[in-house]
């Protein structure tokens, strides 16, 4: 995370639903995915569905993603929620990182490119995600802002600073990364070299105080 609403075909024109984000890198979608759809598909039958709903209804105005539909109308795309997720994969760790996104600590995230395929395309520049905690409640939205795919051994001290982990040292991020691949990935065996998927984002809502 595709887990956003910009991958692949018009994930926002109406009827179609976002592809899930691979459970991979700090994520793990595949518990906690939650398709965006419209209130009819997921309203009374769906609590968990109507609270993500009224959390962008919330969230995107706050954000600023709402100014057009003020002067124009709200089409489909403004009105359905973009895709939810958690990190993590379990959820101790999903709230953890939330807690790392809220504070500003985590401004990245990075998964396994072999996680990725047709129908995940790889995260887009500009799309927009809703976080879940760990009890699958809508928490924040993030903007992603920048996307690079490089070797596992090749990533930054920059990056690994940014995703906000243990002690933000590239050293510690080499070595939890290397057992949650190790742990993770299906169909492949980690290797220092397979490539990582390394995401940028900012925090749109709530905004830092």
């Amino acid at each position: 995370m595709s887990h956003h609403d910009d991958h692949g075909p018009d994930s926002t024109s109406e009827g179609a639903e976002p592809a899930p984000r691979p459970a991979t890198g700090d994520e793990h979608p595949a518990v906690s995915d939650v398709p965006a759809g419209t209130e009819s598909e997921q309203g009374e039958d769906d609590p968990r569905g109507e609270e993500i709903l009224e959390f962008w209804e919330t969230a995107r105005v706050r954000a600023g993603e709402g100014k057009v539909g003020v002067v124009t109308g709200f089409g489909v795309s403004a009105t359905v929620p973009p895709p939810a997720w958690s990190f993590g994969d379990n959820p101790a760790l999903a709230d953890g990182l939330l807690t790392a996104v809220l504070s500003g600590d985590k401004t990245a995230t990075s998964s396994s490119r072999w996680e990725y395929g047709d129908d995940v395309p790889l995260p887009q520049v500009g799309e927009l995600s809703i976080i879940l905690d760990g009890d699958g409640h809508p928490r924040a939205l993030i903007r992603t802002t920048s996307v690079e795919v490089v070797p596992f051994d090749q990533v930054t001290a920059d990056f690994a600073a940014a995703e906000g982990e243990d002690d933000r040292t590239l050293e510690s991020w080499r070595a939890g990364h290397r057992r949650y691949f190790t742990r993770v990935l299906v169909g492949h065996e980690f290797r220092e070299d397979m490539p990582v998927v390394c995401e940028r984002f900012e925090l749109r809502f709530p905004r830092q105080r």
